[in-house]
């Protein structure tokens, strides 16, 4: 085999597709069953529509505009430039990918890696051997922690929770309410179905962080909740390289600052794309550099927000500074939905 991949989220698949297209043997381990839900925004950036575009999958959502900040009665717009995004169900991107990778011929099998071993010339994961391995295995990735790779983080913790309300959307923007404590994230997936994740570092029931945002709660009184909350997180987490011998991290495994900025599934395709392409050029050196270039816009945009929005009195200011300066808000609005492997292209053909 010349490449295993371990996670079967959008990150594996992407990897393991763009691997069948360049003519690779592949295989997919994934230790849970069927199609899986995860709390996340489901908002895709134009970029991310785009690569999936490349890849054969076009996932049906509701269209994104762009992007509203809300503080009370404070609001502030800004528009994609590249394009509409796409509020889509995990479960429906997951599914797609999914019915793509298995028409390739890929094998995706129901399998938890447990051991792994490797030398100058292949990876053996629990007797299976492969040339090459690609560790999506998410957030908090057991193969990243194996490899001695993960690198702890004692900052205070960021979490995610999210539910679904049945009600036909209200905006075509993703809309972002801004409280004391806690960011709540308004993205509509379907014609009568919205999305509602809250991040913030502090613990509670997901009602109870609902409660600091009464102009959303009004929204969505009446609303009958369609599944149950989800949360994830810790966010923050840290690789101290993205490869190791013959093994690659890709998506979440391979290092995550926040999801405050929506781009994880952007930047998942786009690192599955450099992942293989480093594969079948023969020089994994090149995919470090490159992850690197693909993540930098969203490390130095995601952590400068979260510093800027530490302090209390910086969360209070954040929207009306963005009403005063709106140049300045459309202008990082525009670098989130730029593609994110753009600048890494751009270098790869001067360099």
């Amino acid at each position: 085999m010349d490449l295993l991949v371990v996670g079967g989220g959008p990150a594996g698949l992407a990897t393991a597709l763009h691997a069948a297209r360049a003519g690779l043997d592949v295989s997919v381990w994934e230790q849970r069953a069927g199609i899986v839900d995860k709390a996340c925004g489901e908002g895709l950036m134009p970029g991310a529509v785009a690569a999936l575009a490349a890849l054969g999958v076009h996932p049906p959502g509701h269209d994104l505009r762009g992007i509203r900040y809300v503080a009370g009665s404070r609001r502030v717009d800004a528009d994609f430039r590249a394009g509409p995004g796409r509020g889509v169900r995990r479960t429906t991107l997951h599914a797609l990918l999914r019915e793509a990778v298995l028409a390739a011929g890929v094998r995706v099998d129901q399998r938890t890696a447990r051991h792994l071993e490797q030398d100058q010339d292949g990876v053996m994961v629990d007797g299976i051997r492969a040339h090459h391995l690609v560790a999506a295995d998410g957030l908090h990735s057991p193969i990243r922690r194996a490899l001695g790779l993960n690198r702890p983080r004692r900052a205070r913790p960021r979490h995610g929770l999210r539910r679904h309300y049945t009600l036909a959307p209200w905006s075509d923007h993703v809309e972002v309410y801004w409280s004391r404590e806690a960011e709540a994230y308004v993205t509509p997936v379907a014609d009568d179905l919205v999305g509602v994740a809250v991040l913030t570092t502090a613990r509670r029931p997901y009602d109870d962080h609902l409660a600091a945002f009464p102009e959303l709660r009004e929204r969505l009184a009446g609303a009958g909740p369609a599944g149950p909350v989800r949360g994830a997180g810790p966010f923050r987490q840290t690789a101290s390289a993205r490869t190791a011998g013959r093994v690659l991290l890709v998506g979440d495994a391979a290092g995550y600052v926040d999801a405050l900025t929506g781009e994880g599934v952007a930047l998942a395709l786009a690192q599955a794309s450099a992942a293989v392409r480093a594969i079948t050029d023969g020089d994994l050196t090149v995919y470090e550099r490159e992850w690197r270039q693909l993540t930098r816009r969203y490390r130095w945009l995601t952590h400068a927000l979260l510093g800027a929005t530490r302090p209390l009195p910086a969360r209070a200011a954040l929207v009306p500074i963005a009403q005063r300066l709106p140049w300045l808000f459309s202008a990082a609005v525009g670098m989130l939905a730029r593609p994110a492997g753009e600048h890494a292209r751009s270098g790869r053909r001067t360099g």
